[in-house]
């Protein structure tokens, strides 16, 4: 994968996955490591509003259209809500509030890398179903050509 050609073999796309089940592990041992610190409803609360606000709509809405297409806004809903850029700023955000970091932020990245490695969910291209489903070559064809 390189900028000429943004997508990935089924071995690339492997490895990528393997890399976030290791950031997975790394990161629930750390957590794991210092449970006694962990505020429980904070990172449940930080764990599953990423899938409240970014994956139950758009899911909704996929099982309401019979499996078809969804309007774009929640494709981008999902991106947004499990990027780790949007999650870095809620964490500074959340850090600068209480004069700190804590373990619950751990939450974010064992939840993206989780989705990422565990499921190989990554970002939703609108060109493709909101959930998995084998796609017409065009599609993928489209898909790429959005990002060139």
């Amino acid at each position: 994968m390189d900028l000429k050609n943004p997508y990935h073999t089924p071995s690339t796309f492997l490895l990528v996955r393997l890399e976030h089940i290791a950031i997975v592990v790394v990161c629930v041992v750390l957590t794991v490591m210092h449970i006694e610190a962990l505020n429980w409803w904070r990172f449940i609360a930080a764990f599953v509003l990423i899938d409240l606000i970014g994956y139950l709509p758009g899911a909704i809405a996929y099982r309401r259209a019979g499996g078809g297409p969804i309007a774009p806004v929640y494709h981008y809903l999902y991106n947004v809500a499990h990027s780790y850029l949007t999650l870095g700023i809620i964490v500074a955000i959340w850090a600068y509030a209480i004069s700190g970091f804590e373990w619950a932020m751990m939450a974010f990245p064992i939840h993206l890398s989780g989705d990422r490695g565990l499921f190989g969910n990554t970002y939703k291209p609108l060109s493709l179903s909101f959930e998995p489903a084998e796609a017409a070559p065009d599609q993928c064809v489209a898909s790429m050509k959005a990002v060139k």
